[in-house]
């Protein structure tokens, strides 16, 4: 099989192989999370696979489904852990997760420019509004998804011109003539804005790769239309092919009215896989990875996710459109209920089905349960359909799982044409072709 495209590929670096009791296992690992080395060695395992990029996500905040029976403590720093895997690698890109709503932009534009210089340019910056978090940088209330969106805008606007303000040009090491650097291209951005007011210029010159690339991950109709406007590419939320096929055909739309190529913006969704030598043990791991959600809590995350109440019904009664709340419903995430409501529209799926689906157990993420051609023809099915440019590892179950993923299904990829062999390039703008 040939093809002119090829998948996108990046490796989360969040333990999803540990969700619900994979951490108990006795050949866990559990124990290597609180130490540098362990990531380190998943980033190398990526970069021995060519995979483009590894990605960490973010949280600002400690719930209380982050602690009890889960393997999960919220999050160390991602830049930090990433400036430390710069020195252990020398190709995969570095997808940082850094919040628009609780950081100030002068400091963002710095720390990921010196991520940027530290890997030779290999950063990458994941763009998020945040849904939760306010009560630790203030006395405020969350922010509401139109002004988080805005503040985002103009914070993304701020942290580019902050780059430009110091181009690499500006350092011209002339013994000869006793200039180190051209004043004259150094310049401030005088910026004054809803939210932000920036002088500038920032504190270092930027890398001479070129801009870091950017990521997004909202799906809702807000997010899109920025994802469309300044992403490189989106991490997406899409439980099924077909969400997937509208998703990216009108993020190509609009950045097409935003002046920009179709092909300018990728679509990335998370592929939480179990992979497994049989059907039998991949369904296992699906199994046990959710064996911890009871029913109450099952029931209680449907509510956070769509404002729905479902305890009263059996689990065989059916769901239908009439029974959905009202779409303006304040909720979690916009994104995943709004997913949730197409689904239910879509199919009247019974109470069982839903406390079921990925929006409710997970985030909205594209699971596949089998074996390595299960998983294998998944993946093909979606990406000649055109409903993902690439997608996220996601690993789950075990560690076994990870193993099968690099050592036998990405040989596949290979084979087929769907994937390199070897980088064309060394930074990240090479790997995603900008």
């Amino acid at each position: 099989m040939t093809t002119n495209r090829q998948l996108c590929i990046g490796l989360s670096l969040s333990a999803t192989w540990m969700k619900g009791d994979g951490w108990r296992h006795q050949d866990s690992g559990v124990e290597k999370m609180g130490s540098i080395d362990y990531y380190i060695d998943l980033a190398k395992m990526a970069e021995k696979a060519k995979l483009d990029f590894i990605f960490k996500a973010d949280y600002l905040y400690v719930s209380p489904q982050m602690l009890g029976d889960s393997a999960n403590f919220g999050s160390p720093d991602p830049t930090m852990i990433f400036a430390a895997i710069a020195r252990e690698t020398k190709r995969i890109g570095l997808v940082t997760t850094v919040s628009t709503t609780f950081n100030p932009p002068y400091v963002v534009a710095r720390q990921l420019q010196s991520l940027h210089w530290l890997s030779n340019g290999r950063a990458g910056w994941n763009i998020v509004t945040s849904i939760e978090g306010a009560e630790n940088f203030g006395d405020s209330p969350m922010p509401s998804p139109q002004e988080r969106y805005a503040k985002a805008m103009e914070f993304t606007d701020v942290v580019r011109k902050l780059w430009e303000s110091f181009p690499d040009e500006a350092i011209v090491i002339d013994r000869e003539s006793d200039i180190f650097s051209d004043k004259n291209k150094v310049s401030s951005i005088n910026h004054s804005g809803d939210f932000f007011s920036v002088q500038g210029p920032l504190t270092l010159p930027a890398h001479t790769s070129g801009s870091i690339p950017l990521f997004q991950a909202g799906a809702s109709d807000t997010g899109r239309n920025f994802a469309s406007s300044i992403a490189d590419a989106i991490f997406a939320a899409m439980s099924d092919l077909e969400s997937g096929v509208e998703l990216r055909n009108d993020l190509r739309k609009r950045a097409k009215e935003h002046g920009r190529h179709p092909n300018a913006i990728k679509v990335l969704p998370g592929l939480y896989f179990f992979l497994a030598e049989t059907h039998e043990e991949a369904h296992e791991l699906h199994k046990s990875a959710h064996a911890h959600l009871s029913m109450e809590r099952r029931h209680a995350l449907l509510k956070s996710v769509l404002g729905l109440d479902l305890s009263s019904f059996a689990l065989d009664h059916r769901i239908t459109a009439d029974m959905l709340p009202d779409p303006n419903h304040p909720v979690r995430s916009r994104t995943h209920a709004e997913l949730l409501r197409r689904y239910i529209i879509n199919h009247q799926p019974t109470v069982e089905d839903v406390l079921a689906r990925p929006e409710v157990v997970g985030s909205a993420n594209w699971v596949s349960v089998g074996t390595v051609e299960d998983v294998l023809n998944d993946i093909i099915e979606r990406f000649e359909a055109g409903a993902i440019d690439g997608f996220i590892a996601l690993p789950g179950g075990s560690e076994e799982s990870m193993k099968i993923f690099f050592e036998k299904l990405m040989p596949q990829l290979v084979e087929r044409g769907l994937f390199r062999s070897e980088y064309a390039g060394s930074t990240l703008r090479a790997h995603l072709g900008i």
